[in-house]
């Protein structure tokens, strides 16, 4: 009686992980990637499941092909096969050999030269055969068949393995099953995969001045509502990664402590916002570097900058800015490439399209600047009224970010710009 073995644990994440090389103030976005994407490496488990119910998880080994696709030379039309050698060019009549290929019913015996064969679309070339005129192309009398040469050799004929050879790599670990790629493990005969568990990414708001839960009731002045934590959880959800809610603290250090403790057992990764500078209520950066395992990145990234990075008990911590705008432009450039490579997904690089601005600005050097932009109807990019980051209404306002590079800049409408659409971070 076979047994089905149990899940394979990765190793932990070192605690160095998120250190910076010595003597660096400001690190720049690029560095700040590399950094990540040098260092991070997949933290889930790993299990072996049927194809049918692989849908949506992440390829930890290559999905190698069992058999060929197609497993032999086949009809890619409705028509006749002959032997090539046996035309030429003109009109070409060949007597038909009695019975047919079919898919799945193949023709039994040779077919010989200078003869030929009815044959189906999807049938198994018979001996002798290597070429197929379409039957749109022929006259016949149920005798013979007649058409008009020279036809090339193979012609409307698939080879074996013409797509995908016994033995080959059909999708590569790390690749996140869609139902595409289910059609393809199926017809190359792989029946079981081995894929990563879902990464199970947490989200905790902290912050005296955050409602957690307002009740339906109107917050007095001096509190807000928690736009993050709903737009964190979603984020996840996009990202095929498990959301686990874990609420909101306030500026309390003991109770975050306690909440982080909860989050190292019962997600992979979590994501806090507010509390990542280095102020007297920052309270995240605090524990982490009370704890030992804290870097903070001063990012140089316009909107973002602090960004607290950590292990809580051998869980990474993303230290993300308060305000939900920064907070959304971090996530979206340094949490989304870091999570899908602690799932198993490797590093996600965003698709980007370079497009006329609708817009000018003179940007200083120094940050690399994320505007929130839509594109208007002739294609051009547009950008929010107001760069303000605590303007949430930009990010629906928005379908993607312009990107700007570090160095001084002045941009007029017309001039080339690097657009980032929201669906090339998945959501």
């Amino acid at each position: 009686m076979s047994m089905t073995p149990p899940p394979l644990t990765p190793p932990r994440l070192k605690n160095d992980c998120f250190a910076l090389p010595p003597g660096v103030d400001w690190t720049p976005v690029d560095t700040a990637l590399g950094l990540l994407r040098a260092n991070l490496s997949p933290v889930v488990d790993i299990q072996e499941l049927d194809v049918s119910n692989a849908l949506g998880r992440v390829l930890a080994h290559h999905a190698v092909a069992r058999r060929s696709n197609p497993p032999a030379a086949n009809s890619a039309v409705d028509g006749y096969g002959f032997a090539h050698a046996a035309t030429g060019e003109g009109l070409q009549t060949l007597p038909l050999i009695e019975g047919r290929a079919a898919a799945g019913v193949p023709f039994l015996g040779p077919v010989p030269e200078g003869m030929a064969v009815r044959i189906l679309t999807g049938a198994i070339l018979p001996v002798g055969v290597d070429t197929v005129v379409l039957e749109e192309d022929t006259a016949t009398d149920g005798h013979r068949i007649a058409f008009h040469g020279p036809i090339k050799m193979r012609a409307n004929t698939r080879k074996a393995g013409e797509d995908v050879i016994a033995g080959d790599v059909a999708l590569p670990a790390g690749h996140r099953l869609r139902p595409p790629d289910l059609a393809l493990l199926s017809a190359v005969g792989a029946t079981r995969v081995s894929v990563f568990r879902p990464l199970r990414l947490g989200v905790l708001s902290t912050g005296d001045e955050i409602a957690a839960d307002a009740g339906g009731a109107l917050l007095e002045v001096g509190r807000i509502y928690d736009a993050n934590r709903p737009m964190l959880l979603a984020m996840a959800r996009r990202w095929d990664h498990v959301p686990v809610d874990l609420g909101h603290v306030g500026d309390d250090r003991a109770a975050l402590a306690a909440r982080l403790d909860r989050g190292a057992t019962e997600a992979d990764v979590i994501f806090t916002s507010g509390g990542a500078s280095a102020g007297d209520e920052d309270h995240v950066s605090a524990l982490l570097q009370e704890a030992g395992v804290m870097q903070s990145w001063r990012i140089a990234v316009k909107p973002g900058r602090p960004l607290a990075l950590g292990l809580w008990r051998g869980v990474p911590v993303f230290g993300l800015p308060g305000n939900p705008v920064a907070a959304f432009v971090c996530a979206l450039i340094f949490g989304r490439p870091a999570v899908s490579v602690l799932a198993g997904e490797g590093w996600e690089e965003p698709m980007s399209f370079t497009v006329p601005a609708a817009f000018e600005k003179n940007k200083h050097a120094g940050r690399r600047e994320y505007l929130r932009a839509r594109l208007t109807p002739e294609g051009h990019a547009e950008v929010f009224r107001s760069e303000g980051s605590g303007r949430v209404s930009g990010l629906s306002w928005a379908t993607g970010l312009v990107e700007l590079a570090d160095g001084a800049r002045r941009v007029a409408p017309g001039d080339p710009v690097r657009f980032l659409p929201y669906c090339s971070f998945g959501l």
